[in-house]
């Protein structure tokens, strides 16, 4: 875990959190190097989009799920 003073480290360990792929992560921290952090902004708002994509169709999924399992249960219980 990077301390709280390794702007890099935080940086590094965030992106990977957030589940940047390898080549995002390289390159939101040669942005970081070269100290143009209005660079990276784009890329996380983008990474930010595609997160919430993931959430609303794995909500799909769930609500198809729930109504599977409602259609069994009243026709077969």
């Amino acid at each position: 875990m990077a301390e709280a003073s390794d702007t890099m480290g935080i940086l590094y360990q965030n992106l990977i959190d957030i589940g940047c792929s390898e080549d995002l992560v390289v390159t939101c921290m040669e942005f970081a190097k070269a100290e143009q952090w209005n660079r990276i902004l784009p890329l996380l708002s983008k990474q930010r989009s595609n997160l919430l994509d993931s959430v609303h169709y794995g909500q799909k999924q769930i609500d198809c799920l729930d109504f599977l399992v409602y259609s069994i249960k009243k026709k077969h219980i």
